[in-house]
């Protein structure tokens, strides 16, 4: 059928975008990067307006936030009704019914047969520090075991737990002590599980065994490139770490929540976390994070150590709540996995098609591809910037990733319209024949 997406009355970015873009410029810094300089004013399931009147398709989900759309009515009138109560209290201060709610929610439906405890936070980099400060206490130890490839954000703890250097690293060390990387089982570009796992289990040895309190792990890797690891390599880790009592800590931060076609990436590996992190889907575009683990292990940090501020803001809690209620949906996740079907059926003939197409991978509405030399693996990041802007200018939202941002990923809405998807992956496979085309990159 025909789709009236995308919708484009001027250039991208257009005139008022252009407008105000100057005026961000000189009210915010330059740190704050910039993937399409476009001032959005609406939002539907699967396309975002903005101030010039153009509708663009959205692949990017506000990087996994707004799985269950940008303007769900489910989270506007939950959110609505509690801005009309309160705003704020503090939970440390003065309780209220949401964080609970949302804690036994969680507890619930986060994979582990054992009693559970849920904490509430604001953001993913504050999950991941509160998840190690929880090990640190539990266990007595120190050390963070990582995986290379990872990220795990910008605070100082997380931005040393993160693998990529540039933009997250430069300039802004003396890092955090006490991480220490270990090899991913990249099935593009690793070693091989068997390989991956002695050196985690060397490093570990060479160490102490009792000095690491967390091995922390994305069952699928975000900003690192939407890596899949090899079947077996987080079945590895969690035998690592019951062999010596390290926690294992799962970061679902951009995973989980439905986005793989489950309801966590884990479960397609059947490995269960002992700790495991939640936040970007959680609240759908409201400040919201959660740290959910083994009960024992939650309760080993003393009251008052937990905490913060804003931590399970009662606006953010009510749209976790929401976004329980879409989930729970039972179309919904077999509709994930449709989604995948439909990209790959879209994409991976392009890996015969040109040897620069070096993968498609991913899992659900959570898929890549990755530009690379045929010969050496040799990143071809040029490609995969020239495609993304010529998405961007024909009205696809896309985002790049990886180590050397030679990775194209795919980040639609959960409930993106089906034919607005066929269309998207159109522009975006037009782009990449195009693109690759002119540069001489076709399959010999």
């Amino acid at each position: 059928m025909a789709v009236d997406l995308p919708r484009l009355v001027t250039e991208i970015p257009g005139p008022r975008s252009r407008d105000l873009h100057a005026q961000r410029s000189a009210a915010v810094p330059q740190g704050f990067g910039i993937t399409l300089p476009v001032f959005v004013e609406r939002a539907t399931d699967s396309a975002l307006q903005d101030v010039d009147g153009n509708l663009l398709i959205d692949f990017a989900s506000g990087i996994a936030v707004t799985s269950v759309g940008a303007s769900n009515p489910r989270v506007r009138e939950r959110v609505a009704a509690q801005l009309e109560r309160f705003t704020h209290t503090c939970f440390m201060v003065t309780e209220y019914e949401s964080f609970v709610r949302v804690a036994e929610w969680l507890n619930a439906h986060v994979p582990g047969d054992f009693d559970k405890r849920t904490a509430l936070f604001s953001t993913g980099a504050e999950a991941v520090e509160n998840a190690v400060k929880i090990a640190r206490a539990y266990t007595g130890r120190a050390g963070v075991l990582v995986v290379d490839e990872a990220y795990h954000g910008r605070s100082l703890l997380t931005m040393s737990m993160t693998a990529k250097v540039h933009p997250y690293k430069t300039s802004f060390g003396p890092f955090a002590p006490e991480v220490v990387r270990v090899p991913n089982a990249n099935p593009l570009r690793g070693a091989g599980v068997g390989a991956a796992l002695a050196e985690l289990e060397r490093v570990v040895a060479e160490s102490g065994p009792d000095t690491f309190a967390a091995l922390v792990v994305e069952p699928i890797q975000g900003e690192g490139g939407f890596v899949v690891p090899e079947p077996g390599f987080l079945a590895g880790l969690r035998r690592i770490a019951d062999e010596h009592g390290i926690v294992l800590v799962i970061d679902e931060i951009q995973s989980g929540l439905g986005r793989t076609g489950a309801l966590f990436a884990s479960e397609h590996e059947g490995v269960v976390g002992d700790i495991t992190l939640t936040a970007k889907a959680l609240g759908a575009g409201l400040p919201l994070s959660a740290v959910t683990g083994r009960a024992e292990i939650m309760d080993a940090a003393h009251p008052g150590g937990l905490g913060g501020t804003y931590a399970g803001n009662p606006l953010a809690c009510e749209a976790a709540l929401a976004v329980f209620e879409v989930l729970e949906d039972s179309a919904l996740l077999p509709r994930v996995r449709e989604i995948e079907a439909i990209i790959r059926r879209s994409l991976e003939p392009l890996q015969q098609e040109f040897d620069v197409v070096a993968d498609v991978r991913g899992r659900g509405a959570m898929m890549a591809i990755e530009f690379a030399d045929p010969a050496d693996l040799a990143p071809r990041s040029d490609l995969a910037q020239r495609i993304s802007v010529a998405c961007h200018s024909a009205g696809l939202l896309t985002l790049t990733c990886g180590t050397h941002g030679n990775v194209i990923r795919l980040l639609p809405p959960l409930v993106i319209d089906f034919a607005v998807l066929d269309r998207g992956l159109e522009i975006l496979t037009g782009a990449i024949r195009a693109i690759t085309s002119d540069a001489g990159e076709a399959a010999a």
